[in-house]
């Protein structure tokens, strides 16, 4: 797995083109995703609430496998050569997502920023930007099992090691890495480009983590606009429909998606030799999203 840069125009704000939200898996991609879609419906004048079915109008994911079935002609399964297929049609996939949409595109993806059996993941021509969101990977670790129905060493064995997606009926593989890969190849170094967030600060201060991702988006919403689109989408709420109407994109093996939505779990759940395990295979990254345990 090799590291790839996002690179951009002498243009810092691109007002079309496909705007990355990146996350490692249980990070908080989809609350990201939540509010966005219900910020976006705010704007347009919109009364109704979006339910949680809804946040992908105003989103979408490259790894549907029906862009890729379309173009190989077959349904792809899991073997190396049609991995190796898939990851030579993402740029087309991702050229076609730019054309169809208007202005900026929300695109959510688990793939590190990588080259993938000899191709760059991200189509650079076509991309505007990237928001990536980082959560402490001792709660990742818990919520990862869960949406995984493992156990929590087997995650933290997923974690600390090379790994990728499945691929399925509904999507494709995605390149992970390990977990500090995946951090390290998204924040190496700063970059306009690329907006960071904790989903730690998404938790305990809202208006300003989310209000200043709106500002740096352009989006030019008023505070109440903020305020009421992170009502819209609260962790709860989401959690709530998720029980009345189910969520299309929960895991058949999983429980729920929406399960806590908190942080400092860990402390609750992780033996210390768990503790001991995710700072050795993720220290150097941790300390530098302060999610060191003290």
């Amino acid at each position: 797995m090799t590291s790839q840069e996002i690179k951009t125009d002498n243009n810092p704000q691109p007002k079309s083109g496909l705007v990355w939200l990146a996350s490692y898996p249980k990070s908080g991609n989809t609350w990201t995703r939540a509010f966005l879609s219900n910020l976006a419906s705010i704007i347009e004048g919109e009364e109704e609430e979006l339910d949680v079915n809804s946040i992908n109008r105003f989103s979408v994911g490259e790894n549907f496998t029906h862009f890729y079935k379309e173009r190989l002609g077959f349904e792809p399964t899991g073997s190396e050569e049609h991995r190796k297929q898939i990851a030579a049609l993402r740029h087309e996939v991702q050229q076609e997502i730019a054309d169809t949409f208007e202005g900026l595109v929300f695109v959510k993806t688990h793939n590190g920023l990588v080259i993938d059996r000899g191709h760059t993941i991200i189509n650079f021509a076509v991309t505007s930007g990237a928001i990536y969101i980082i959560r402490n990977p001792l709660d990742v670790a818990i919520s990862l099992s869960h949406h995984m129905n493992r156990t929590v060493d087997a995650a933290i064995e997923l974690m600390g090691s090379f790994a990728e997606s499945q691929v399925n009926e509904k999507r494709v593989h995605e390149v992970w890495g390990s977990w500090s890969e995946h951090v390290m190849s998204w924040t190496r170094k700063p970059h306009r480009a690329i907006y960071v967030m904790r989903y730690e600060d998404m938790l305990s201060d809202p208006e300003k983590t989310f209000g200043k991702l709106a500002d740096h988006l352009l989006l030019g919403p008023t505070p109440a606009q903020v305020r009421q689109a992170i009502d819209r989408s609260s962790f709860d709420k989401l959690k709530s429909q998720e029980e009345e109407v189910g969520f299309k994109e929960k895991p058949e093996h999983a429980e729920r998606f929406f399960r806590e939505g908190r942080a400092g779990q860990w402390k609750e759940v992780l033996t210390p030799a768990q503790v001991d395990r995710i700072v050795k295979d993720h220290g150097e990254q941790m300390a530098r999203f302060g999610y060191l345990p003290l």
